[in-house]
């Protein structure tokens, strides 16, 4: 299933090999390692702002085109930088179907075994079980937010009490019209004022509480794309609030989460 999956980004997968129950996968070679490297890691890359739109559009792109385009609607489930591989020209291009879930005709699907990466995953997923394409327009949100902030939304810790994470910190900065203070300080203030004002908001739409208020991927594309206005933001992103705290890595394994959910904390993705 997963090499009839042709696109420019997503990785292509070459062949398979199962041997005395080892299973190798051959996917193609990409010279610059993750997103997640590159934004936070000691990879040298220096992305400049149009880099890194190109990145996030890209994101985008395969996202709506697994969602909407392929012949197999499929959920990720684990959007996140670390799942972003980029080529040698710095396109993007999404890896890791461990977690991938067919949408089958059209519907939610209601799940007792939630599966993903703690900061990534939508509220309604995390807390009901709730599966729809929405789930990756979330994480792709956070994505979003991380390329233009160079901040990692599962470490950063926000100096305003009040902000739980990188979303919140952002939401707030937006309404304030602060843009500027969104911005990663690598990019030295070079950067087009108007189309990083409109990454941010489209990473805060696409990280909105409400599912229903999220937009489609392909609404997405079009937005980053400046073809379509971007929607107002009516509430602060979605965030798991008093209902549910994650706690940090090392408290994992005590927080209240069922015993049947499978998370996973962000890593490096150099092994």
């Amino acid at each position: 299933m997963i090499a009839c999956l042709q696109h420019p980004n997503l990785v292509k997968l070459y062949g398979c090999c199962c041997e005395n129950n080892q299973l190798l996968l051959v996917y193609e070679y990409l010279e610059n390692n993750c997103l997640a490297d590159a934004l936070f890691g000691r990879s040298g890359l220096k992305l400049e702002w149009g880099t890194r739109q190109k990145i996030c559009l890209g994101i985008a792109r395969g996202l709506a085109f697994l969602h909407e385009d392929s012949a197999v609607k499929i959920i990720h489930r684990d959007i996140k930088g670390t799942n972003v591989l980029l080529d040698k020209d710095l396109n993007s291009k999404i890896s890791d179907f461990g977690l991938a879930r067919l949408h089958e005709d059209e519907k939610s699907h209601i799940t007792t075994k939630v599966a993903g990466t703690i900061g990534y995953m939508a509220p309604e997923y995390v807390m009901r079980g709730h599966l729809t394409e929405k789930a990756d327009v979330y994480s792709f949100g956070v994505v979003a937010m991380e390329i233009v902030s160079g901040k990692s939304n599962a470490n950063y810790t926000p100096d305003n009490e009040c902000c739980i994470g990188l979303l919140d910190w952002a939401f707030v900065l937006q309404k304030k019209g602060a843009f500027s203070e969104i911005l990663d300080p690598k990019l030295e203030g070079v950067y087009d004022v108007m189309e990083a004002e409109r990454m941010i908001k489209v990473s805060l739409l696409c990280s909105n509480k409400s599912p229903t208020l999220r937009p489609t991927m392909s609404e997405v594309v079009k937005m980053l794309e400046g073809e379509t206005e971007i929607e107002q933001i009516i509430s602060d992103p979605g965030v798991y609030g008093d209902e549910l705290r994650f706690k940090r890595s090392s408290e994992v394994g005590t927080s209240s989460l069922p015993s049947d959910y499978l998370v996973s904390i962000p890593l490096s993705c150099h092994l």
